[in-house]
Order: C-alpha cells, then sequence, then structure tokens
C-alpha cells in the first residue's frame, strides 16, 4: 500500500521554511520619515519640511543621547526657517550615537531618525594616515536601528544558517515516514 503526504500541507511548509532565511536577510525597513539628519564634524543638523508655523513658532527639534528617553530629556533647539523648510543645528556635539526628534508646533512629530558623530581625526606622526570619514545618518524603524559589529553580524548569519538546514532536515525527515490519519 501507497501512502502520501498531501501536497498542500508540506507545500506550504516549505514556503514558509524558505521565506523565512529572506525575510530576516532582509533586516529592518526604513521608516518614513519626514525630516533629513546630517552631520559635518561636531554639528547636526536636521531640517524638515511638515511643520506649520503656529503663533510665530515652527516647533522644537531634540537631541537625545542613549541614556535620555523622551523629548523634554533631549537638548532642545527651536526651528527657524519658512513655510518651504525648517531646520535646528546642534553645535559641539561629542561622539557617539544620538536620536533627533521633531515636534511641530501643533503638537505633531514630523519625525524621529538616529545619528552617529564620529569621534574627531586624531593627529598621527606619519602624514600618509588618514581619519575615518563620518557614517552619517542610520535609518530604521523609529530611531531603533543600532550600528551592530562584525561579530554579532556573523553569529546572526549562522543562526539563520542553522535554522534553515534544521527546518531543511525535519521537513526531509518527516517526508520520509508514511502519512497517517
Amino acid at each position: 500500500m501507497r501512502t502520501f503526504t498531501p501536497l498542500t500541507r508540506s507545500g506550504l511548509t516549505v514556503a514558509a521554511a524558505a521565506a523565512l532565511p529572506l525575510a530576516l536577510a532582509a533586516g529592518p525597513t526604513a521608516a518614513v520619515s519626514g525630516i533629513s539628519v546630517s552631520t559635518s564634524g561636531t554639528t547636526v543638523s536636521v531640517t524638515t519640511s511638515t511643520c506649520t508655523q503656529v503663533n510665530g513658532s515652527w516647533g522644537t527639534a531634540s537631541l537625545l543621547n542613549s541614556s535620555q528617553a523622551n523629548f523634554s530629556q533631549g537638548r532642545q533647539v527651536s526651528l527657524s526657517g519658512t513655510s518651504a523648510l525648517q531646520s535646528a543645528a546642534w553645535s559641539n556635539v561629542g561622539p557617539g550615537t544620538y536620536t533627533v526628534i521633531v515636534m511641530c508646533s501643533n503638537n505633531t512629530t514630523a519625525g524621529s531618525q538616529s545619528v552617529i558623530v564620529s569621534a574627531p581625526p586624531t593627529s598621527s606622526p606619519t602624514p600618509t594616515a588618514t581619519a575615518s570619514p563620518s557614517r552619517g545618518v542610520m535609518g530604521g524603524v523609529g530611531g531603533t536601528t543600532r550600528d551592530y559589529g562584525t561579530v554579532t553580524l556573523v553569529a546572526g548569519g549562522v543562526l539563520v544558517a542553522v535554522g534553515g538546514g534544521a527546518a531543511a532536515w525535519f521537513l526531509r525527515r518527516r517526508a520520509s515516514k508514511p502519512y497517517r490519519l
């Protein structure tokens, strides 16, 4: 007597197992933000065009370091500009990862974005040495993106590969057994 595995059940399982590594490899998607953040040396600047002026104010921007949790804890600067473009800037910002949040004067959030400020170049005794360039703005959902090191990325890749191999082994082993009701 011949037994068979229903194709629809095993087909859906195989499709899900094949899609998982692809979804994990794609990484986080970038959030749509109404702000643009940039760095130049120790200066961080933000621009937006989403705020409207209320009572002579465009809104406020806040620069938060990694230990600050909400808008009011950060270094706040008033937005200035025109109806086409509003901006704010912070100078003398130390090296590290920061989050920039812009609150319009009508109490809506224009957006938030993470930014990395690099350490200033150090002087070197050899004239051929060059400083590493600034890494700039990091994307991410709500400013949650972090800069992971090589070891973390390799460990994550190994986990994804082991998970895919285990899923394939399980499905292959299961397919060799007869189907029982």
